[in-house]
């Protein structure tokens, strides 16, 4: 008998998206190198719901009267409250371990520790601020645009896991979330991934006209661009990935999505 793993079922690969990068009441029905791959292909639809969420809430307080800012606000809750702010913690902790100053191994420790640092307090601190300064500027031009944003930079985010995920990119430690999923995306699959977003934000943006296509397809490249930067200096300073480090680079690539989408 064979000892390869039985090709997992796209109910598998939907449950280890879900199960792994939001907080719904998903089981995971099997953990293993293929169902990661097929999981973190499918990081983007993870987004999509969490964006359609978020844009929902935002929404709804435009309609009970509520502002622009009071909707960006619910807006930028929602993703946070659907993930149990791991990815917000992501951050925090990889800042911390970044800003350290100190070798790989010293600096993972310390992103293990269950405190945070006064980076990464700062840096939270700014990057909720920007959020909500973006999908508030967005939600005041019209409520669509905040719609958009908000699927976008969901969107953005999870793909920039997908990316993180392919081939040649190593996990910093043997355990946890990035050694289970670390390489596990051929990289031509990771691209179409990105491009695939990327065409399906620019079809929404199409909604705004032709610019409002091109703005929103660039709004992902600058994401995801940004988000690679970051990897490659995590890669650097820690010799991989680790569950942190994804949670920074969905940070990192959804604000920067945002931040495009509300200049110009």
């Amino acid at each position: 008998m064979s000892d390869t793993p039985e090709p997992p079922a796209p109910s598998d690969a939907l449950r280890f998206a879900f199960g792994t990068l939001t907080a719904l009441p998903v089981h995971l029905t099997r953990w293993d190198r293929p169902t990661a791959r097929g999981g973190m292909l499918c990081a983007p639809l993870a987004g999509l719901v969490v964006g359609v969420a978020a844009a929902a809430f935002g929404g709804a307080l435009l309609l009970l009267g509520g502002g622009p800012l009071l909707a960006a606000v619910g807006t930028a809750a929602v993703p946070a409250a659907l993930t149990r702010g791991l990815h917000l913690d992501g951050l925090a902790d990889t800042v911390d371990g970044l800003g350290s100053g100190k070798p790989a191994e010293d600096a993972l420790r310390i992103m293990k520790q269950s405190d945070i640092g006064p980076f990464g307090v700062i840096t939270l601190l700014f990057v909720l601020l920007a959020q909500v300064a973006a999908l508030g500027e967005l939600y005041a031009q019209s409520w669509g645009r905040g719609v958009l944003a908000a699927v976008t930079a969901a969107m953005t985010a999870r793909c920039a896991l997908t990316l993180a995920s392919r081939t040649g990119v190593p996990a910093a430690r043997p355990e946890g979330l990035g050694a289970a999923v670390a390489g596990t995306v051929p990289a031509g699959a990771a691209l179409l991934c990105a491009a695939l977003v990327t065409a399906l934000c620019a079809a929404g943006g199409a909604a705004f006209g032709p610019y409002g296509a091109l703005h929103a397809g660039l709004a992902v490249l600058l994401g995801l661009g940004l988000s690679e930067l970051l990897l490659r200096h995590c890669r650097r300073r820690f010799g991989g990935v680790t569950g942190d480090v994804f949670g920074a680079l969905a940070e990192c690539a959804g604000l920067t999505a945002l931040i495009a989408l509300s200049l110009g």
